[in-house]
């Protein structure tokens, strides 16, 4: 182990020369307060920039000095290290600067979102505080520019600690807010099962989001959500004490009213209510059941042996639908696939936009049964399954529907929004029904259908025995894994790119799992191991690039991983 004063001499003695020459700066140095770790070089100045982490003793005159009190349960303390994350980038941004070509002077941690995620960007436990973070070395072309170098990570890295990693200069009523409201949400979401709901949106809270690419709060022109008197419940938390806001009951829930009144903004609150959120985003005590998977059509996906016969059966030429495969599905064929592997993955509530849906899959009515008779209509809609659905397998579903009535017949729950203001409308909804009784024919039959059990094969991703799988992710959109890529823009509760380089990991090294596990075993088990063995355990090094993903979001990448092979059951 060095200290800084050789560090910032060995960078003064590198001036101008090659760029390899930065290699020999891998190692351990102390600073006043605070260890610096080099655990990773660049190749050059255009590379990706070299890794380093900081360590902050907790105690001691130079120690971080946080309170215990600030990590006494698990929420507390990934709230606590979400808090110093945004307060690292916050300082890391401020004081970015240019030092020469390519990436000098860079000094960048992952970008936070508005949601609160277990990341490995922030560990900390009883004695320190670990910072995970990538710098740009200073370079002119490919010389080294040793000055420069030696005010990056000698006067510039100190700054950072300083500002960003001490709790004496720190907002102190700030970080008891960030991890209170952490606390108080999952202490909510506890509440859900018990109270029989399967998401709770607070009265208060502030839905509409700026645009569909900035997720942050509409923050003009904005109207507080308010619960329904008949939907209305009643949690505790913690440290805010009673709330009050509309309990969306387990079953069949619609969504209706006119179009830009709000239903899919709803919707969509509802599906990142997942996650935790950050004091400010409005939607801090808006919580959702942790399985719940939003469902869409998703045209071109690849479909691997899917028994999809409960929704699709009886193609021409009698080709099966309980195995059913496609590497560019249609948007029925998809949205069934869909459904089918989401429950098998452990859903327990179902998510549905219309506007984002197969209209042959959610509906056929009676004149259009009266022209194309049934045994020539292998689709079985939606609306036929989604009562067996709820009987059969327990799956709740919240769904938008804006352009058709049929589906009051099958509704537990309706709401109406109205200039973003919900109501509910059940008992008008049934008397409608009633009066203006349907003449379709059901065509679901008396149950759901069987879910077929899937063993996974994961085959030809590339790589070499002795060489990693190498791992590229491009926003939220795709995964890169050796020459395969996954589209998982259609799996819309991912909301950060640490999450799907985590993804993309695993499934690189699902080589090591057992020959005959279930997919939903395949995937419960790399869940256990992260959380166990933290994410270096994926990369072999310390990095500060991952995020905890769900089990079922695991599972939908890998369900559309084109190399995948399935077998059935227990079979070979």
């Amino acid at each position: 182990m060095s200290t800084h004063h050789h560090l910032s001499q060995t960078l003064l003695n590198l001036d101008r020369q090659s760029y390899k020459a930065y290699k020999q700066l891998q190692g351990t140095y102390t600073f006043p307060g605070f260890t610096l770790i080099i655990d990773h070089v660049q190749g050059d100045p255009f590379a990706a920039p070299s890794r380093v982490r900081v360590q902050v003793p907790q105690q001691g005159a130079h120690g971080a000095g946080f309170p215990p009190d600030l990590v006494r349960s698990p929420s507390r303390h990934l709230a606590l290290r979400d808090y110093l994350h945004r307060q690292v980038y916050r300082a890391a941004s401020q004081g970015r600067s240019q030092r020469g070509s390519g990436k000098s002077g860079l000094i960048s941690i992952a970008s936070p979102v508005q949601q609160v995620l277990d990341r490995n960007a922030v560990l900390l436990d009883d004695h320190q505080i670990e910072v995970r973070f990538v710098v740009g070395l200073p370079a002119q072309g490919r010389s080294i520019l040793g000055r420069q170098a030696a005010a990056l990570l000698c006067d510039d890295i100190p700054k950072l600690v300083a500002r960003s990693l001490r709790y004496d200069v720190l907002d102190a009523d700030q970080i008891r807010q960030h991890v209170e409201t952490v606390e108080d949400a999952d202490a909510l979401r506890s509440h859900l099962q018990e109270r029989g709901l399967v998401a709770f949106i607070a009265d208060g809270a502030i839905l509409p989001r700026r645009s569909g690419i900035d997720d942050r709060p509409l923050d003009v022109d904005s109207i507080p959500f308010q619960s329904p008197p008949s939907l209305r419940v009643e949690l505790t938390c913690p440290n805010r004490g009673p709330v009050t806001g509309m309990g969306i009951p387990r079953g069949i829930s619609l969504i209706v009213g006119g179009g830009y009144h709000g239903k899919s903004t709803l919707l969509n609150a509802i599906a990142k209510g997942v996650y935790n959120h950050i004091p400010g985003d409005g939607r801090e005590r808006v919580v959702t059941e942790p399985t719940a998977m939003k469902i869409r059509a998703e045209d071109g996906r690849s479909i691997v042996r899917v028994n999809i016969s409960p929704f699709i059966n009886h193609l021409p030429q009698g080709r099966s639908t309980q195995h059913f495969s496609s590497d560019n599905a249609s948007g029925s064929t998809s949205q069934a696939a869909n459904t089918i592997e989401a429950v098998q993955a452990g859903a327990h509530t179902l998510l549905v936009d219309e506007d984002t849906s197969a209209t042959n899959f959610m509906i056929r009515d009676r004149r259009m049964q009266a022209l194309i008779a049934k045994d020539q209509e292998p689709i079985t809609p939606f609306l036929d399954k989604i009562r067996q659905l709820y009987q059969d397998y327990g799956v709740s579903t919240l769904l938008v529907m804006g352009g058709s009535g049929d589906y009051f017949d099958v509704a537990d729950t309706v709401i109406a929004m109205t200039q973003y203001a919900p109501q509910e409308v059940t008992q008008q909804a049934r008397a409608i029904a009633h009066e203006y009784a349907n003449q379709r024919c059901p065509e679901g039959g008396q149950h759901f259908g069987v879910l077929t059990p899937r063993v996974p094969l994961v085959q030809g991703l590339g790589g070499r025995d002795d060489r990693r799988i190498k791992v590229t992710v491009r926003d939220l959109d795709e995964i890169q894994i050796g020459h395969e890529t996954i589209d998982l823009s259609a799996v819309e509760q991912l909301v950060d790119p640490a999450q799907l380089r985590t993804i993309g990991l695993a499934i690189a090294a699902l080589h090591d799992t057992p020959p005959r596990a279930s997919l939903a075993t395949v995937v419960q088990d790399w869940i256990d191991r992260l959380q166990t063995q933290g994410f270096d355990g994926l990369t072999g090094y310390p990095t500060g690039d991952c995020a905890m993903v769900r089990p079922i979001d695991f599972a939908a990448a890998l369900n559309r991983l084109r190399s995948l092979h399935i077998n059935e059951g227990d079979r070979p």
